[in-house]
């Protein structure tokens, strides 16, 4: 086992959503700014296999990784608050740790031992872990734990960390936890009780905590973080404040650096601490509290509701627009209620109204809401408007121009239609009959070779880049040439299949859509050249 790596695993208490994933990440962005390498690892308890099957609605967006994961969001904001490259290794949830156990019971591996939760679930999560830390030369792995502490789901984990904790010592193990100190709004007071009842619940499964991250409206008195350190049985510089950022999570680093939560981190395993170097963040930061221009961008998706449906797309955007200069005003459009009921299929009444300046259509499945995402497209095409298609934005665009440009009228795809006559959109053949909808999609990386002399290849200032896929349905190859000849240009081809990967218009001033996902490769200070130039281009048709 590698014998340098340090463990650091964070933990939650009294409620949920209050920010482990980016304090996790935030964290590891501030290590690595002191010189440090280092992984980040979700462990989520919900018995699902992964999130792949789960509805935006439950669960969020599913981020995927490089080598085809599907996983939690959280891992999207590791690797772009971080230099981590994550794999499917660094996405663990109870459904797979109970199949690779139940697997081998199958299998005999047990020899006619009873399997129970101790010692052979929890010996597979600690083997998950040492799995990352022992293939990769880092100095620190952090391990985030889903759910709060005191769920009957995340005891395994919980127990598992324990356990580790007291085989390698304190020297190579940190326990953060982080929980809620709230106010009272008539007495504008603060509250330590749900913080000492959240650690004591932790200690009671044999835990005590190392930091406590204080989640709260406001910096905690010196009355309150003594309160909390005598009760919680930790030193008082050990209980950071982590205050609300109203204005950009992106600012959240600086505060937990302010109020030396990496310091801290750092004293614990005797480590030397240093100046702090991110100038390419502190860059970000600095233009993104003081942007020249302003840029409105609709997103017209049908998961609307759930602020972290679209997590990725929005965070791109963001990156797009501080490339740029400009401040971001998101219009969310909810293409079933507001396009098809609410506007009738109206699409210019509605934009015109909110002044867009850009249009963008995400991804996602089901024929709820695509006519709304069709009626989007078609006066995005008509009035010179920047439009971005990703995944189902480029298979609800493909539709929309062989129905109206190709004068096939009854284009569709066999996933809204199974019966069309035309479908312009299909299943690979290999996929034409699909039990399990689990894993049996074209997932991460595949490379796109573009056009010599089309948009995209300007873009991107290469001939070919690997990007990341989530999907099932392709551009029916039988219609390309159709498609072609009516203007549309196929302008990124996957060589070892044909498939479209890319289509735009030359004659409109920013007509681009990709069957991949290029939001999951965005970074702050390195955003994907197609954000930037999709947010330059609305820049320009505002002016």
């Amino acid at each position: 086992m590698n014998e340098t790596t340090k463990f650091i695993f964070i933990t939650g208490g009294v409620c949920s959503s209050l920010g482990k994933g980016i304090s996790t990440a935030s964290l590891g962005m501030l290590l690595e700014g002191h010189g440090y390498t280092l992984s980040v690892i979700k462990m989520d308890p919900y018995i699902n296999i992964d999130p792949g099957t789960m509805s935006p609605f439950q669960h969020g967006e599913v981020y995927v990784t490089e080598d085809g994961a599907e996983t939690d969001l959280d891992l999207g904001y590791y690797e772009r608050f971080t230099n981590a490259k994550l794999t499917k290794k660094n996405s663990v949830s109870t459904g797979q740790i109970y199949h690779e156990v139940i697997t081998r019971e199958r299998r005999g591996d047990y020899l006619g031992k009873t399997v129970q939760v101790i010692p052979h679930i929890t010996n597979e999560i600690k083997k998950r872990l040492f799995d990352v830390a022992n293939s990769e030369d880092i100095d620190f792995l952090l391990v985030e734990i889903g759910g709060t502490v005191g769920d009957i789901e995340s005891i395994p984990f919980i127990e598992a960390i324990r356990q580790i904790r007291h085989e390698l010592g304190r020297s190579r193990v940190l326990n953060v936890h982080l929980t809620l100190v709230p106010s009272i709004t008539v007495a504008g007071e603060q509250k330590s009780k749900p913080t000492q009842h959240s650690v004591k619940e932790l200690m009671e499964l044999g835990i005590i905590p190392d930091i406590l991250l204080c989640r709260s409206n406001r910096v905690l008195p010196e009355d309150i973080r003594s309160k909390i350190s005598l009760f919680c049985n930790l030193p008082e510089e050990n209980v950071i404040s982590a205050v609300d950022i109203m204005d950009s999570i992106y600012e959240i680093p600086d505060m937990l650096h302010d109020n030396g939560y990496d310091t801290t981190v750092l004293k614990h395993f005797g480590l030397k601490t240093g100046a702090l170097k991110i100038p390419e963040w502190k860059k970000f930061i600095t233009t993104l509290r003081n942007p020249k221009k302003k840029v409105r961008i609709a997103v017209v998706g049908k998961y609307i509701s759930l602020q972290d449906a679209y997590r990725s797309i929005y965070e791109a955007l963001i990156h797009g627009a501080v490339a740029n200069d400009a401040e971001l005003d998101i219009v969310r459009i909810d293409s079933e209620e507001d396009i098809e009921k609410k506007y009738k299929g109206n699409a210019k009444a509605l934009f015109t109204k909110e002044k867009i300046n850009g249009i963008l259509i995400p991804g996602g499945f089901g024929n709820r809401g695509v006519e709304g995402k069709i009626a989007a497209i078609h006066f995005a095409r008509n009035e010179g408007i920047p439009l971005f298609g990703i995944c189902l934005g480029l298979q609800t665009t493909v539709i929309e121009f062989a129905r109206n440009v190709c004068g096939i009228k009854d284009a569709n795809s066999r996933e809204f239609n199974p019966t069309t006559k035309n479908p312009v959109i299909s299943l690979l053949e290999e996929q034409e009959i699909v039990e399990y909808k689990g894993g049996t999609m074209r997932l991460g990386a595949y490379q796109c070779n573009f056009l010599e002399g089309s948009k995209v290849h300007a873009i991107y200032k290469q001939p070919s880049a690997m990007e990341r896929h989530r999907h099932r349905f392709e551009v029916t190859l039988k219609f390309r040439s159709t498609l072609e000849e009516n203007g549309l240009i196929c302008s990124g081809i996957n060589p070892q299949t044909g498939l479209v990967e890319v289509i735009e218009l030359g004659t409109h001033p920013w007509f681009i859509c990709t069957q991949y996902h290029p939001e999951f490769k965005s970074k702050p200070t390195k955003p994907h050249p197609l954000f930037a130039d999709f947010i330059r281009a609305s820049i320009n048709v505002k002016k």
